[in-house]
């Protein structure tokens, strides 16, 4: 937050120095202010479809694994009294 509010009050003084008039900063710096809202938002949406595919391909790869270990493991192997 403190970066953001950084980089708005860096970006309203270099545009008043620019251009010279209050109206054209404030305007220009509300704009870029919703922008970076907009930006910031979008990354946060990504990174977390991010981790819920990662987290979904993890669930269905320990589901296989398990498959092929219970397929793995014969009467013998197992413990408890021999069932033959």
């Amino acid at each position: 937050m403190m970066s953001m509010v950084g980089v708005l009050i860096v970006f309203g003084l270099v545009t008043y120095a620019l251009t010279g008039s209050l109206t054209t900063t404030l305007i220009q710096t509300a704009v870029s202010a919703i922008l970076l809202q907009v930006g910031y938002f979008l990354a946060v949406l990504y990174m977390v479809a991010k981790a819920a595919r990662q987290r979904k391909s993890e669930l269905e790869t320990s589901a296989t694994d398990e498959k092929a270990k219970s397929a793995r493991v014969s009467r013998l192997n197992s413990p408890g009294p021999s069932k033959l």
